[in-house]
This record gives structure tokens, C-alpha cells and sequence, in this order.
């Protein structure tokens, strides 16, 4: 099988996870609209794989009122994006116990970043999606964190389980439609999302290259949730946890929307 898409915008795409992708569907003959905090990086993403390929639009998700400008101008700019690839995120510890230590500001600016922007672009381009009429697709970069989370990292736990609700929500109000909803579950990632540890944060949990093999070779399965494997983690718990959780979701949603 092939990836569904054709030209992705992919949020988050400059370092980490999503520049390991970003890579991967270039390669597999998608385009791909980078979007990123750092203008260097977007430029020599777009020279290292040329215009015809890669493009670079500069967003600091954060900015929630940027939004929808950016929105409006990617829609018209680039009227063939069919998928919408939401992965920026950031990452940092917390300890509620030393509330002297916690600032709130930055607590706040993660859970922005890691769900709100999120909201925010989903509600953006959804118009523009199912206007095409054809399969569309928007993507979640999650965690596992959402299920289970890190007492160390309660923004970032909390936003990806925030994000985690929502994805269920999204995908059950988007049934009818022709958008398809996915989510990618990662488990730890030699990424620098952990540099905020010191010089052993990009050490921390998969190899970049093996997660991105894994990642896409869920995304072309046609599954609309991919949990790549922790091997810290019995999987078979944390994967009955998730598949009992879907499954009383599917099940008061139908309550709730009656016969």
C-alpha cells in the first residue's frame, strides 16, 4: 500500500519526528509543506529536497491568533493539500510539589502548543477539507503519555491526553464526512523534544530512523490509530487499555446520539 495523500502540510516538521517524516514522504513521492518556529531550518529543508517537492511556511503555533491568517493563506497559496499533519509539540518537567519551581506561564505555553493549536488548525482548515469531496486526511502526533501518563511532565501528559479525547471526539463528529481522522501514538523518542535533561535526552527511547520506518509503515496500513511499540512497556496492557477505552467511547457515542 501507498500513503493516501498527496500533499501534506505537516506542522511541526523541522527537527524530531516530524522532520524524520517529512523525509519519508518526500521520498515516497509526497509533497510536503513543512511548517516550523525556525526559518533556517524550513529553508534548508526546502533546498535539501527542492522547490518541486518542499515548500516552508515560518508559524509559531503558540500564537494562537496567528492561526487563521496563516490558514487563509495556505488555503489559497496551496489549494491541493489534502492532508493536514499536526506534530509540533514541546516538552518540559514540572513538580507541583515545590510550587515555587513551576512556571506557569510555560506550563500554559505547552498546553497551548500541544493541544490548543491544534484545536485551533483543525477548525481552520476543516471547511477546506471536506469541501474537496475526495478522501482527506488529518493526522495526530500523540504519545502514550495520554494513556499513561509521566508524573514528571504533567503539562505534556496532560495536553497529549487532552489531544488523545479530542481525536476520538473529532473522528466520531467526522464519520459522515470523507476526512479521515488518524492518530500516531509514539512511545520515547531520540529526538531533542528531551534536551531540557541535559546532554542524555536525545539518548532517551527509540532511534529516530526505526520509529519513522515503523510510523509510516502504519500510516500506509489504513489504520486510523498506530501505536508503535515501547519495549519498556507490556504492550499487551497498555494496548487493552486503549482498545477497552475506544470501545466504551464508541458505545456511549452511540448512546448519545440515539437510535
Amino acid at each position: 500500500m501507498s500513503f493516501p495523500y498527496k500533499h501534506v502540510l505537516l506542522i511541526g516538521a523541522t527537527a524530531g519526528i516530524g522532520k524524520g517524516l517529512a523525509d519519508r514522504l518526500i521520498k515516497e513521492g509526497v509533497k510536503v509543506t513543512a511548517v516550523g518556529r525556525r526559518q533556517d531550518r524550513l529553508d534548508k529543508f526546502v533546498k535539501e529536497h527542492g522547490e518541486s517537492k518542499a515548500s516552508g511556511i515560518a508559524l509559531d503555533t503558540g500564537n494562537l491568533a496567528e492561526i487563521p491568517k496563516f490558514a487563509e493563506d495556505v488555503m489559497t497559496k496551496s489549494p491541493d493539500i489534502d492532508c493536514l499533519f499536526l506534530n509540533a509539540g514541546v516538552q518540559s518537567a514540572a513538580d507541583f510539589s515545590k510550587p515555587e519551581t513551576v512556571d506557569l506561564a510555560k506550563f500554559n505555553s505547552e498546553i497551548n502548543i500541544n493541544f490548543n493549536s491544534y484545536v485551533a488548525l483543525v477548525y481552520a482548515f476543516i471547511p477546506f477539507l471536506k469541501a474537496k469531496g475526495t478522501a482527506t486526511g488529518i493526522i495526530f502526533t500523540g504519545s502514550h503519555l495520554a494513556i499513561v501518563p509521566a508524573a514528571t511532565l504533567p503539562a505534556y501528559s496532560a495536553s497529549k491526553a487532552a489531544l488523545n479525547a479530542f481525536t476520538l471526539c473529532l473522528r466520531d463528529n467526522l464519520r459522515n464526512t470523507s476526512i479521515k481522522v488518524i492518530e500516531l501514538s509514539p512511545p520515547v523518542v531520540q529526538t531533542e523534544l528531551h534536551d531540557y535533561v541535559g546532554d542524555r535526552g536525545r539518548k532517551m527511547g527509540m532511534p529516530l530512523d526505526e520509529f519513522t520506518q515503523i510510523a509510516y509503515d502504519g500510516l500506509v496500513s489504513g489504520s486510523d490509530q498506530i501505536i508503535v511499540d515501547n519495549p519498556n512497556m507490556s504492550m499487551e496492557t497498555f494496548n487493552g487499555i486503549v482498545d477497552n477505552r475506544r470501545g466504551a467511547f464508541n458505545a456511549l457515542s452511540k448512546l448519545v446520539r440515539g437510535p
